[in-house]
């Protein structure tokens, strides 16, 4: 005993087992323990304990009530320390709950993805069609208003979609080299635009930020959403803080964060002085749907896609907070070798494009969608060939090729699917022009199309523009 608490044994001598245990649990070790053992005679278990130099130990014990005759009862017992054995279970219990919550995640994200999926043809019937009726008409039209409210509900539609592809991570991203204090300094002015006057926006930004592999576009969302976010929680005012600081996560601290990884790191922090959560609250924050505003005034998607986009660049984020406390967000992106390239200008929107009399093959599985792709293309001059999966469209192409201009081909499709597909067309004739059309990321199955020798790719729900301008140039080009 005097090895494992580090006092003498004179230093025992009068003292009870309670007295080092934590004051609060004094009252315990008399009811439970004491009672218990006068009851039985016996007891076991697990208790904590401070040593002489204040470090918290754990003795695993098992004690005996002897009853001598003709003498006073008294407790014998042994005791080992387990404290290693107890903090390792602890820890062993913590990372199997970080690891069936990214598993949970992850076949979360896997379901968003499929709903999104089915939901984006659902949606490219419904904007097709609206875009068609629009397109004969004047502003002066009686039903116009109307139409373009349809268009507009749609739209927004597809942009929910696009979050619920954000968090499974199949959203088209554009990465490149970039200097995050850039990205925060342009978001900043935004969120001075969309924040409340009593809401004060302060930056730290750390002076030679390392550079990042990310999606400008995909940043800012992330940063938006985070800052209205804490605008919500901030109802009377209060701080908004965006910090960048160059990190390295040592071997230690990713053992301890599952999904962390060792390395140098960019870590954007987002912190507010609002009213802050709960364990309960933190525990679901990034799962989708999940909301604790009002009704009407969230999705409870708008964490869930940044918590997407974060994984879809390989980054790491963590959340803290406490009820009346505030909230920080922890966001760790890898840092790159090499310079930022500067911000692009957005360029202005394009006319409609043109149309033409080429034949087009539109391969999809979706009777609505083959049905709206058909009207648009028809509506512009073009000859369309319908198939309703790959092998129907070998078929069609096998006979009608010298007639065939393009192909927009579907990539998720029953039977042989879009990719072995275009494999065959291009074993066919190796310089058919072919337009892969998803509603998932090019940087996904889109991207090994692409590589295999499709020309161009496509999003659903088809935006009528970009459709006839993605068409239009693939056919230009020689």
């Amino acid at each position: 005993m005097t090895s494992i608490f580090g006092y003498e044994l004179e230093e025992f001598i009068g003292r009870k087992a309670s007295d080092f245990m934590k004051p609060e649990f004094r009252d315990l070790f008399n009811t439970e323990y004491l009672e218990g053992i006068k009851k039985k005679g016996r007891y076991e278990g697990v208790s904590s304990y401070f040593t002489k130099d204040g470090r918290k130990i754990y003795l695993e014990y098992r004690s005996k009530l002897i009853r001598p005759e003709g003498g006073e009862p008294f407790i014998s017992g042994i005791a080992r320390d387990v404290t290693e054995r107890i903090l390792a279970e602890r820890e062993i219990k913590r990372l199997n709950k970080q690891m069936l919550q990214a598993q949970k995640m992850e076949a979360v994200g896997t379901l968003a993805g499929g709903i999104a999926h089915d939901f984006n043809n659902l949606l490219q019937a419904i904007l097709g069609y609206t875009q068609i009726l629009i397109m004969p008409k004047d502003e002066n039209d009686p039903d116009i208003a109307a139409l373009r409210q349809i268009e507009k509900a749609a739209k927004r539609a597809g942009e929910l979609t696009q979050q619920l592809l954000g968090f499974s991570r199949k959203v088209e991203s554009k990465p490149r080299p970039v200097n995050l204090n850039q990205e925060v300094q342009q978001v900043e002015k935004l969120l001075r635009r969309t924040i409340p006057k009593m809401i004060d926006i302060e930056l730290h930004l750390e002076e030679g930020i390392e550079t990042i592999n990310a999606d400008p576009a995909q940043l800012e969302q992330v940063m938006m959403n985070l800052g209205v976010n804490a605008r919500d929680a901030m109802e009377e005012g209060g701080k908004l803080l965006i910090e960048t600081e160059n990190v390295v996560l040592d071997e230690g601290y990713c053992r301890d964060h599952l999904g962390a990884r060792p390395g140098k790191y960019v870590l954007l922090s987002i912190s507010d002085t609002g009213k802050g959560m709960d364990k309960k609250t933190l525990d679901h924050i990034f799962d989708p749907f999940f909301t604790t505003k009002e009704v009407g005034k969230g999705t409870g998607l708008g964490l869930a896609m940044v918590y997407g986009i974060v994984k879809s660049h390989e980054g790491y984020i963590m959340c803290y907070s406490e009820p009346g406390q505030g909230t920080t967000f922890k966001i760790y992106l890898p840092a790159i070798e090499g310079e930022a390239e500067e911000r692009r200008v957005e360029k202005k929107q394009k006319a409609m494009p043109e149309g033409g009399d080429e034949t087009i093959l539109l391969v999809d599985d979706e009777e609505l969608l083959r049905g709206i792709g058909r009207d648009i293309l028809e509506q512009f001059g073009y000859t369309v060939i319908l198939a309703n999966d790959g092998e129907s469209a070998l078929e069609v192409y096998e006979k009608r090729a010298k007639d065939i201009s393009l192909v927009i081909l579907d990539l998720m499709m029953p039977g042989m699917g879009g990719k072995r597909c275009l494999d065959e067309l291009l074993k066919m004739n190796p310089d058919v022009k072919v337009v892969i059309a998803s509603g998932y990321s090019i940087n996904g199955h889109a991207r090994d199309a692409l590589e295999a020798g499709a020309r161009a790719f496509v999003s659903k729900p088809f935006e009528l523009k970009q459709m006839l301008g993605v068409v239009r140039e693939v056919l230009d080009r020689r």
